[in-house]
């Protein structure tokens, strides 16, 4: 096929899209029902049990239906059965997806717009916004998270149970030992982080966390009337981010994959899909099932370094290419009127938000500032999705591209700032959009190796990349230079939003937070009442020698342990 037929759109093609139609400088161009419609209502009496479940760095290629290398069989016959949704946007990194998903809002409204929550930083969700879990609360829900939480702890009112959950089991910072729950943030930065509510569960170490977590689901359904006030649990799995680590049985079903990275990951898959199975078992077993909602969803790309796959789409992990924001979700439910299909409704992790508090029963239109949207309708019915647009991101901080100029954005936009916006069939990246190589799965010894840099194609110098992905979605045929009229309308709808844009918080780190100094373990080091330790203007501070080598050794201790965790075989 050539990349005429793929991408070749005169504007009249725009006009029938209502592109050249639209209001530029008015807020995201969806089209908002005036008034509920009565046919959208659900037939159950009673709001919904919500089961949301999230894995972590899953890539695009890391799930039965899309690769059968990989074995996930509930994962497919629960997408199946329900609705597979094959143009669903996450982000492309831990913090930001998850802000988005307790918010409904985009990075730039929450200060969260750059890089993720270190475990020392002074800084956490936005107390000031309310979240899903408080939302559904005032709806009647009991409310619990499982899990990673990653959106900051520095002093109690940023912890879970502050922020609307019930109860919670887990743990804070971005990664941990699955068996000794043991997080390093760099060397002699380490800690421990399993909590249960606002204390520290030393007692509960030893047993692997994609187990640990799924008992404890099971153990809120069994305790739990399925007749009394409604449950939402949002289960934060670990997996599969690194370490990469599970039982050796999950793994012996792959013993014949080559790549021992890959194979491990591929086990830890399998471990998912094993959790995701006990508690689907036990929704039926103490009666949930029928009047239950499971949306289960990644939170960014996959990492091919650690074993995962985006493959065929480009990028990875940490990139605004589709290979980092393309996730994996479906929606299993017995209340779903048009099931086992899939659904190429543009959907976006804000979105959520609105949808689950329609479903139980809230006004999603009364909170205000809100950039998800009600997707039940699509979702459900098949209706067109009333989302037109999704912002990736703005990033101010983001290292600036050397190519870039407000010259090469037309004078309205600055190209070398980090950013992403998806508007129709058509993308727009500027800046450093991150690696932006379409790397195979890694199955053969040594894999990616080679092939990590076989099809770079990226320009020195370029800091514009335009797209139609519905016809390229794979981001192989570039159009910004053709199409400078799309660009154009592209880069004032990131003027646009960049004017909406609340200051980043990234303060710096404090020592404070070192676990050494709050018992060995990872948590709030905030007094009540303490006064923020920065004025809230983010800062690219001059590197002295010694935070130089710092950061050096930092380096060094990373690649050092990340190089144990591939070759430890198994």
């Amino acid at each position: 096929m050539t990349t005429t037929s793929l991408t070749g759109f005169s504007v009249m093609s725009l006009l029938s899209l209502s592109y050249l139609t639209w209001d530029w400088m008015s807020p995201n161009q969806v089209e908002r029902p005036s008034a509920p419609d009565p046919a959208n209502v659900l037939p159950a009496a009673r709001p919904p049990h919500i089961i949301f479940i999230m894995t972590d760095d899953q890539g695009f290629n890391d799930i039965g239906y899309h690769n059968s290398d990989i074995k996930t069989p509930t994962l497919d016959k629960l997408a199946a059965d329900g609705v597979r949704l094959e143009q669903y946007y996450i982000q492309p990194i831990c913090t930001p997806s998850r802000s988005q998903l307790l918010t409904g809002r985009y990075q730039i409204h929450t200060g969260l717009q750059h890089s993720i929550i270190r475990p020392r930083q002074p800084s956490c969700l936005p107390l000031d916004q309310v979240t899903l879990p408080q939302r559904l609360q005032g709806l009647g829900y009991s409310t619990h998270m499982v899990g990673k939480w990653h959106l900051g702890f520095y002093k109690k009112e940023c912890l879970p149970t502050r922020r609307g959950f019930h109860s919670y089991l887990g743990s804070l910072t971005g990664s941990v030992n699955y068996y000794t729950y043991n997080s390093c943030d760099g060397p002699g930065l380490c800690g421990y982080d399993l909590h249960e509510g606002e204390t520290v569960a030393w007692d509960q170490g030893g047993k692997y966390s994609t187990h640990l977590y799924t008992q404890r689901v099971r153990r809120i359904l069994a305790a739990h009337d399925p007749l009394g006030p409604p449950l939402f649990i949002y289960l934060s799995f670990q997996a599969v981010h690194t370490p990469l680590q599970c039982p050796r049985r999950y793994v012996y079903p792959y013993r014949d994959m080559g790549n021992v990275p890959r194979r491990k990951y591929a086990g830890m898959v399998s471990a998912v899909d094993e959790a995701v199975r006990n508690v689907t078992y036990a929704l039926r077993k103490y009666g949930f099932y029928q009047n239950s909602v499971v949306v289960f969803s990644t939170d960014n790309g996959g990492q091919p370094l650690s074993g995962g796959s985006n493959w065929p789409l480009r990028g990875r992990k940490g990139t605004y290419w589709e290979g980092g924001v393309r996730g994996l979700g479906f929606v299993h439910s017995p209340l779903l009127r048009r099931k086992r299909r899939v659904s190429r409704a543009l959907v976006h992790i804000t979105d959520w938000y609105p949808t689950l508090v329609g479903l139980a029963g809230g006004n999603a239109s009364a909170a205000e500032g809100l950039d998800g949207f009600d997707v039940w309708p699509a979702i459900s019915e098949g209706r067109e999705s009333p989302r037109r647009e999704i912002l990736h991101n703005i990033d101010p901080l983001y290292n600036p591209a050397r190519g870039g100029s407000l010259r090469g954005g037309f004078g309205i936009w600055d190209t070398a700032v980090q950013a992403s916006i998806r508007a129709g069939d058509w993308k727009l990246l500027t800046g450093d959009p991150g690696y932006g190589d379409w790397t195979p799965p890694p199955v053969l010894p040594g894999s990616p190796g080679g092939w990590w840099g076989l099809e770079r194609h990226l320009q020195p110098g370029k800091a514009v990349w335009l797209f139609n992905v519905s016809g390229d979605p794979y981001e192989r045929f570039d159009q910004a230079e053709r199409r400078p009229d799309v660009v154009k309308l592209l880069l004032a709808r990131l003027a646009f939003y960049n004017r909406t844009a609340v200051p980043v918080r990234y303060p710096p780190e404090d020592p404070r937070g070192h676990p050494d100094l709050n018992g060995g373990a990872w948590g709030p080091w905030f007094g009540d009442g303490e006064e923020e330790p920065w004025d809230g203007v983010p800062r690219r501070r001059t590197k002295d020698r010694k935070e130089t080598l710092k950061m050096a050794r930092t380096k060094s201790f990373f690649r050092s342990l990340t190089t144990r965790m591939m070759s430890d075989r198994i």
